[in-house]
């Protein structure tokens, strides 16, 4: 008896890796130069360059992928692989995060407490900073300048209810796939991409408000520099998300995907969850405590 096995699919070879590397070059040179203000000012240029060719390889990527998945060319085996490398993606990600928490308690338990002095560094403090004072947020950078800590009420607060919400949203379409209620499912799904496009303009909003009103500023010495690459780097995910479900919306209305078959609606719906855990620790480390 001859052993049966599933056919691989293994697609052609693709331009779109390098196009996103390099995308993702321009994208960093170019925020990069903007903050340092190299290039004589054309550093936003560059950045907007980078972003457009980094959505030009999306479309095009996401259009062989759904091509190729709708042409019956995905077997049993390769979905497993997709199952794993969205896992793997997820977890880098943790890690991410995990590095920007890690920043974010050395400076409030370690850094913090060491130039005020605490335990044997009495010396620390007197030839470092005399006039440090040891507390969270740190209101007064190096140089003297005063600025305001964000609290977690108002726009914050009401983030975090968009977040919950739309997990709970995208929870019910997820539901909704499986039972093949495509009403329900092509309903909650855009309301869970109408609110992440909202906590996005809330966000800047936020950052608005942050810069004009508080002088809060990613100059603004630790607090200013762990604040803005914790809430930023989340939003940044929260606008990627928002980006997947709506073209998985888009699919949806085409009609796309089956009870058994709808593994791009899965991952989606994984990342999202994702995003809004990680807003929570961040809602409760960077605004609260």
């Amino acid at each position: 008896m001859s052993n049966q096995h599933e056919h691989y699919y293994v697609p052609a070879q693709s331009i779109w890796p390098i196009v996103g590397a390099v995308a993702l070059f321009l994208i960093a040179l170019g925020a990069g130069s903007t903050v340092g203000g190299m290039f004589g000012g054309n550093g936003p240029w560059v950045l907007v360059t980078g972003v457009g060719i980094l959505l030009i390889m999306l479309f095009g990527w996401f259009r062989d992928v759904i091509h190729e998945s709708m042409s019956g060319l995905y077997s049993a085996q390769m979905d497993r692989s997709f199952r794993q490398g969205m896992s793997w993606f997820i977890f880098s990600e943790v890690m991410f995060f995990a590095a920007f928490f890690g920043a974010l308690f050395y400076a409030r338990m370690i850094a913090v407490p060491w130039l005020g002095g605490a335990g044997n560094n009495a010396m620390t403090h007197a030839v470092l900073w005399p006039d440090f004072i040891a507390m969270w947020p740190l209101t007064t950078t190096p140089d003297g300048t005063e600025t305001q800590g964000m609290g977690p009420m108002g726009l914050p607060l009401i983030n975090t209810l968009i977040l919950l919400t739309s997990s709970v949203t995208v929870h019910i379409a997820h539901v909704a796939i499986e039972k093949g209620n495509r009403q329900r499912l092509t309903l909650f799904l855009l309301l869970t991409v109408l609110l992440g496009a909202l906590f996005v303009y809330f966000q800047a909003e936020e950052y608005i408000h942050a810069y004009q009103e508080m002088n809060l500023k990613l100059d603004s010495g630790i607090y200013g520099n762990t604040f803005y690459l914790l809430t930023g780097f989340h939003g940044l995910h929260v606008t990627m998300g928002t980006l997947i479900l709506f073209i998985v919306w888009l699919r949806v209305v085409k009609g796309h995907f089956t009870t058994e078959n709808h593994f791009a609606f899965q991952a989606g719906a994984w990342y999202w969850h994702f995003v809004d855990v990680v807003w929570l620790g961040l809602f409760v480390f960077v605004y609260i405590l």
